[in-house]
């Protein structure tokens, strides 16, 4: 799989690539509308691992990201100067925790960011995630 905090600035056909073969392509128009929207509100990042710190400190700006949801799996967005990165993140590599009331942990392999849940549509959009995750998953290696 190689590494999966992409730089996703460009419309690079081999990044797009790697991004669909991981967590698949994105959602058609009416499943979006099934779905109720695959994209998060505006989380605040209150952590995140070292990789992900050091794109973070080169610019002044509040530590902001977003996440899309896919057929298999999430992509999570954030700025760095004037790029933006993705953490690309397939299910079965997921692991969401809530700690404190306010706030959410995403962990995938060494990576991690921890968001603040300060607003009501942020946990549901978190339930959705995990009932995605649940769904599109598989159960057992047979099914891999």
């Amino acid at each position: 799989m190689g590494r999966m905090l992409l730089n996703i600035s460009y419309n690079d056909p081999e990044i797009r690539r790697k991004i669909e073969a991981a967590v698949g392509k994105p959602f058609s128009l009416q499943k979006r509308w099934k779905l109720g929207g695959i994209g998060s509100p505006k989380l605040f990042m209150t952590s995140c691992s070292i990789d992900i710190h050091n794109l973070m400190v080169l610019d002044h700006n509040l530590n902001q990201c977003n996440i899309e949801l896919r057929p298999q799996g999430i992509i999570v967005r954030f700025r760095s100067l004037l790029e933006t990165y993705g953490l690309v993140i397939p299910y079965y590599k997921l692991k969401i925790y809530k700690g404190k009331a306010e706030e959410y942990s995403l962990y995938m392999d060494h990576y991690f960011i921890k968001v603040l849940a300060d607003k009501k549509g942020i946990h549901q959009y978190f339930k959705k995630v995990a009932d995605e995750k649940i769904a599109n998953t598989p159960s057992s290696f047979e099914d891999l």
